[in-house]
């Protein structure tokens, strides 16, 4: 799994650099469910100057039993409505949660779970260049296959 990790952010990486060449088309936000799961702050870049392909990264938590860091990861495609400034959109996600297992003679393991998570949603940009979106969609557990419907509201800024 930790292969997994890595190999998904070298691919964000990579695409993050790609992207440089691009029109600049940035968004910083918070996210409250979501990909993050409990909550995240994000970095989202779009690749073209159209509204199109996009890539989102960020820092999350999860608060269960313990605490977990998460790193959600996701693709998005946004659909423009006839309002320029409204679009629907549609990701693919996924986010490794780090944590604590449980010491062995007096070390600490972090391991990684990953959950995989599709999600669709409409997106407005306003006049001063912030944004608001609400999406809908499963979190898919990789390890155990479980899956619970979720919901993620995002508000930031556009830059």
């Amino acid at each position: 799994m930790r292969k997994c990790t890595l190999l998904l952010l070298g691919m964000a990486l990579t695409c993050a650099a790609q992207a440089q060449s691009s029109f600049s088309r940035n968004f910083a936000y918070v996210e409250a469910g979501g990909n993050g799961l409990f909550g995240s702050i994000n970095y989202e870049r779009q690749f073209s100057k159209k509204p199109g392909f996009g890539m989102r990264a960020g820092l999350g938590f999860y608060a269960e039993y313990d605490f977990y860091l998460t790193v959600p990861v996701a693709f998005n495609y946004l659909i423009p409505l006839k309002n320029e400034n409204q679009f629907l959109e549609a990701a693919l996600g996924l986010t490794p949660t780090l944590f604590k297992s449980r010491p062995e003679k007096n070390h600490v393991n972090i391991d990684v779970d990953h959950f995989f998570i599709p999600t669709f949603g409409f997106r407005k940009h306003t006049r001063n260049n912030f944004m608001w979106r609400i999406n809908v969609g499963s979190v898919v557990g990789i390890q155990d296959g479980a899956v619970l419907p979720w919901v993620g509201f995002s508000y930031g800024k556009r830059f």
